[in-house]
């Protein structure tokens, strides 16, 4: 038994910081006060930039923007800066760089070119001081506080909730608002829910997949990076309608499936997929919904439940990893500051 079986890890105390974490960023009110600032300009469009589980972050921020403003995302790709040379036509856009640590080379020379291109620029990071939110305009601390193991998880949930507050603000909407301010509550609730069944349905799997649409595409991936990172587990994370294509030739009964269910109108079709895979004979594992298999708290507000369901996700993920005799905080070849250029 290693020594990582019988000890509490890094990663496991910082899941537990989750709820006062999301309660912190909520309190701050600098997310309703950035959002106010962006409610007076007009963009044509919006640049989102991260890598990895920032990127994640920056996918649900993506939905939360399209969804509540009715502004054009677009994914930046750091590397036409560093590497082609090519500064983008950004002049009149909002540049959104999401980092835990705000170091990473290429968001910051993404982030300064576009600045330099006349984006209005904008940096949610965990270190108010890193450079690249010294590159930004505007800057949103995301208030996580230290996270010492390598697999981020409250930095990310926290990346979330402060861009789901931010465009709550900027769009003045209050359903997302209140929905907002449940999240304390109902994250601390979901520290008690029990996700063995499916973590241990991964024990022999050569792959997983795991499966969701709309604002549950960014949490879907986060886990699906989880289980690549600290199980050392390939695995895919898939939009719901994405998987029915190509990717359904490689789902098999050997392959357990994670499905993200929130309660919105993208919801019949995951429910479809979940039905369609389970009458196929395949391992589904389902969260939310008629069809869940997975313990739950309720419905809570469709664009915050995702985040909410990465709380167990991450719970069984640590205990799995243990469980194999592998160190959460310390994945093979990783650190906790990525550079890239």
């Amino acid at each position: 038994m290693s020594a990582t079986t019988s000890m509490t890890t890094f990663m496991a105390r910082e899941i537990a910081e989750i709820p006062a974490a999301a309660e912190a960023v909520l309190a701050a009110g600098e997310a309703a006060r950035i959002g106010a600032r962006l409610r007076a300009e007009s963009f044509p469009f919006v640049v989102v930039c991260g890598r990895g589980s920032s990127g994640h972050a920056g996918v649900h921020l993506r939905y939360l923007i399209e969804t509540r403003l009715g502004l054009p995302v677009s994914a930046a790709a750091p590397s036409v800066v560093t590497g082609y040379a090519r500064p983008p036509q950004v002049a009149g856009a909002l540049f959104v760089v999401v980092s835990q640590s705000g170091r990473s080379p290429d968001l910051v020379a993404a982030t300064q070119a576009a600045r330099a291109g006349g984006a209005m620029t904008l940096a949610l990071v965990n270190d108010p001081d890193s450079p690249a939110a010294q590159a930004s305009d505007l800057v949103l601390p995301i208030l996580a506080g230290p996270e010492q193991a390598v697999a981020a998880t409250k930095t990310v949930t926290n990346s979330a909730i402060a861009g789901a507050a931010l465009v709550a603000a900027w769009a003045g909407d209050r359903e997302l608002e209140q929905g907002l301010s449940a999240m304390p509550e109902r994250l601390g609730r979901a520290l008690a829910l029990d996700w063995s069944a499916w973590s241990a349905d991964l024990a022999e799997a050569p792959t997983a997949f795991v499966t969701g649409r709309g604002h549950s595409l960014g949490p879907l991936r986060e886990i699906a990076l989880k289980l690549a990172e600290t199980l050392r587990l390939p695995a895919l994370g898939y939009s719901a309608a994405e998987l029915r294509h190509g990717p359904r030739a490689s789902v098999s009964a050997a392959t357990p499936v994670l499905a993200l269910r929130q309660a919105d109108p993208l919801a019949e079709g995951v429910d479809d997929l979940v039905r369609d895979l389970t009458a196929d004979g395949l391992r589904v594992h389902a969260c939310g919904g008629p069809l869940g298999t997975l313990p739950w708290i309720g419905d809570g507000h469709p664009a915050c439940d995702p985040i909410t369901m990465l709380v167990p996700a991450y719970r069984a993920i640590e205990a799995e990893a243990r469980r194999r005799g592998l160190d959460p905080d310390k994945p093979t070849g990783l650190t906790k500051v990525t550079e890239t250029l």
